[in-house]
């Protein structure tokens, strides 16, 4: 295993968008043309940090010609006052009300293009039942599908004011097209942020300066975020009994929420369940380990998920068995930068990747391999052209 790569905890980074107070975004937007601003309801360290903290980062640094900024919603009415026109708005999974109306509709009347954005299928109300089945929640309370019509509707709602959209990749870029109805749509792939990219780098140096040699055991991690993905943990967990039975020098590392499972519940001694952690403490996790796991269900809602947890993984040279969703399958070349494993194949994948991690030499050699590919296709400053051509800010040029 390789523990400790960076022996010291890394500053917590929970709070990162808090370095870009609304006077320095302002700012930043009003000096360039064109100008973008990307607008989210309230910053958080998910689907905001990939859709629009990581773009304006990436136009700011390679484009500091444009004007490229991200706004919450209650900031948006002063934006607009203070900045005038605005040449694209594009709009991340804002749920409908009466302001966010408003804004669209005076956007769109100053010749502003206004776009959806969205990385997940949380747009089309008749896909409640699956999203409630696929996430593990109540199907037998009110309160539960009163919230999840409630929330999809209102994105479904704010998505149909729109010109256009972007999403993640294209299985969900036709379902978009298909619900919505939206005259265009472009994909801009979700990547890794500058700072990200950065203390990747240097858990791959470490890593390669020790040879990628362990000591014979071999660590698993599971990095599952909430209590959403018990059933697609529910996926991979009868084979980690087995193979954690069948070999007593493996290991699991469960980071986020532990689901239960019974076939796991006599190797406690060899599971370590880490509690949830910023997103640059998460690379040196997952550095830390060998394999990474990524099971899913396969169904209309897991295949408009996108594949960061392939690419957080390859960053750090981490070996990747993951369901072939439709992201995995555009994003791992199968038994070379990974490995795709369905359901009942999930036995010999975790045999065979064990068996990799303990061949040094290799390991070593895929391990580059995954990073390099990872970092010409998903590094921060490998993107500017692709949102600037989804978000039609370079027929401004």
């Amino acid at each position: 295993m390789f523990y400790n790569l960076i022996e010291t905890q890394l500053e917590d980074v929970t709070e990162f968008w808090q370095a870009y107070p609304l006077a320095h975004r302002i700012d930043v937007i009003r000096r360039g043309r064109p100008r973008i601003a990307w607008l989210y309801e309230k910053p958080d360290t998910s689907t905001f940090r990939y859709r629009c903290f990581n773009p304006t980062v990436t136009i700011n640094a390679v484009r500091p010609d444009i004007g490229a900024a991200w706004f919450s919603l209650d900031e948006m009415p002063t934006v607009l006052s203070i900045v005038g026109h605005l040449d694209v708005l594009v709009v991340c999974r804002v749920r409908y009300d009466s302001q966010i109306a408003r804004i669209i509709s005076r956007s769109i009347a100053r010749g502003t293009r206004v776009l959806f954005d969205c990385d997940d299928l949380v747009f089309n109300s008749r896909n409640v039942h699956l999203i409630i089945k696929t996430l593990d929640q109540p199907d037998n309370e009110p309160v539960s599908w009163d919230f999840w019509h409630g929330y999809i509707g209102r994105i479904e709602a704010t998505a149909r004011l729109c010109q256009g959209s972007i999403s993640t990749n294209s299985f969900l870029n036709e379902l978009i097209q298909k619900t919505v109805g939206c005259s265009s749509g472009a994909i801009v792939q979700n990547y890794l942020a500058r700072d990200q990219e950065n203390i990747s780098r240097r858990l791959l140096a470490a890593k390669r300066e020790r040879g990628y040699v362990g000591d014979g055991n071999v660590t698993i991690g599971y990095f599952s975020g909430t209590p959403t993905h018990n059933r697609d943990f529910a996926v991979v967990a009868p084979a980690l009994g087995r193979l954690l039975a069948s070999d007593p020098r493996t290991r699991l590392r469960i980071v986020g929420y532990a689901p239960p499972h019974a076939q796991l519940i006599n190797f406690a001694d060899r599971i370590e369940v880490v509690p949830f952690h910023d997103h640059l403490n998460l690379q040196r996790l997952i550095a830390e380990v060998e394999i990474n796991i990524a099971p899913l269900q396969d169904n209309d809602f897991t295949n408009c998920k996108s594949e960061l947890k392939y690419f957080e993984a390859a960053a750090v040279g981490t070996w990747t068995v993951a369901t072939p969703t439709h992201a995995f399958r555009h994003a791992i070349r199968d038994g070379i930068t990974g490995r795709l494993a369905r359901e009942h194949e999930w036995d010999q994948a975790l045999i065979e990747a064990v068996e990799l991690v303990r061949d040094s030499s290799r390991y070593a050699a895929i391990a580059e391999t995954v990073a390099s590919e990872c970092y010409t296709r998903y590094g921060w400053d490998k993107q500017a052209d692709c949102i600037l051509a989804a978000t039609g800010a370079d027929q401004f040029a």
